[in-house]
């Protein structure tokens, strides 16, 4: 009966995905903020001395009709009324106002917060540090890893550029970038990746934004597996590109769907920023920066839009 129960147990790990076996936090049960733990007062004072011009770059698209998006997700912003309202007293004020309908966490400049991505294991889905949406998942909000949790960043961001290193406009569809790819960019650049960093992959898809949505959309570059755990070894507080969804489109493995994420976030609090605007940093050759970004705070919320910046 033992010897059942063994194996029983053995085939039940071996089915469970890995990323959702190992999803426990290094900063305890209740933890729901996960790598920006790593945001501490000493690592906000080393960004600031990388600012030595001034310079801001918005990275950050442009939110309007006709951006690209993905699956079923919309976004629509309407003016009510001409004007919205007034006038009002004798000054006769009057204003507009938008309504806004959409994925207001996930379409265009989006941020991936821990309770966006899970792993089914069995009849439960399973989310950062073992947290279950059974306990946790309600019409009005995710009552555990909401976004809000996150806090802001500003930290140390650096950029790798992958395209400008391969001396591509953009890499092709498909393309997997590896651990090689990102070092031998990385000390082109003369930069190096430390603990609580802000790590940015341009690969040049970015460029077909609004030029070629159809292209955009179909696929893309992107970081595989091996480039996602060497960013768990540097133990980064976040990974952000110039895609949709910054792993490579079609994946590594065709059974799989979009596994980093999984490791990334449901299995290492690591979070993700996906549709930047790199062109003028890499123009620049800005590849180490203050990064700065603070994610609405949507009680319960998966994501967040914004514009984040860089520094110099």
């Amino acid at each position: 009966m033992k010897r059942i129960l063994f194996i029983t147990l053995l085939v039940h790990l071996i089915l469970v995905p890995v990323h959702a076996q190992q999803s426990t936090s290094e900063w305890g049960p209740e933890d729901e903020r996960g790598a920006a733990n790593r945001l501490t007062p000493a690592k906000v004072m080393e960004a600031t001395k990388l600012i030595k011009t001034g310079k801001i770059y918005q990275l950050g698209k442009v939110y309007e009709h006709g951006i690209p998006l993905f699956g079923s997700r919309h976004y629509s912003l309407t003016i009510v009324g001409n004007p919205s309202g007034g006038p009002l007293g004798e000054n006769k004020l009057v204003w507009y106002d938008e309504m806004f309908s959409g994925e207001i966490g996930q379409i265009g400049t989006q941020f991936d917060g821990l309770g966006h991505i899970g792993t089914r294991v069995g009849n439960e889905d399973v989310y950062y540090n073992g947290f279950k949406s059974s306990n946790f998942s309600k019409p009005y909000g995710l009552e555990k890893l909401g976004v809000e949790k996150a806090g802001s960043f500003f930290t140390r961001g650096v950029l790798i550029d992958v395209a400008g290193y391969k001396g591509v406009e953009r890499l092709e569809v498909g393309y997997v970038i590896t651990v090689a790819d990102t070092e031998e960019a990385l000390k082109k650049q003369n930069v190096s990746v430390g603990e609580g960093d802000v790590v940015i992959f341009r690969t040049g898809h970015g460029t077909l934004w609004m030029k070629d949505n159809e292209t955009f959309n179909k696929g893309q570059p992107g970081i595989g597996m091996a480039v996602g755990q060497w960013l768990v070894n540097k133990k980064i507080v976040m990974v952000a590109g110039d895609t949709w969804g910054l792993e490579v489109v079609p994946g590594e493995d065709a059974t799989q769907a979009f596994p980093v994420h999984q490791l990334l976030i449901a299995q290492n609090g690591i979070y993700i920023l996906e549709n930047l605007d790199l062109e003028e940093l890499a123009k620049d050759q800005v590849y180490e920066f203050a990064f700065v970004f603070s994610p609405l705070r949507l009680k319960g919320g998966t994501g967040s839009p914004g514009n984040p910046i860089a520094v110099k």
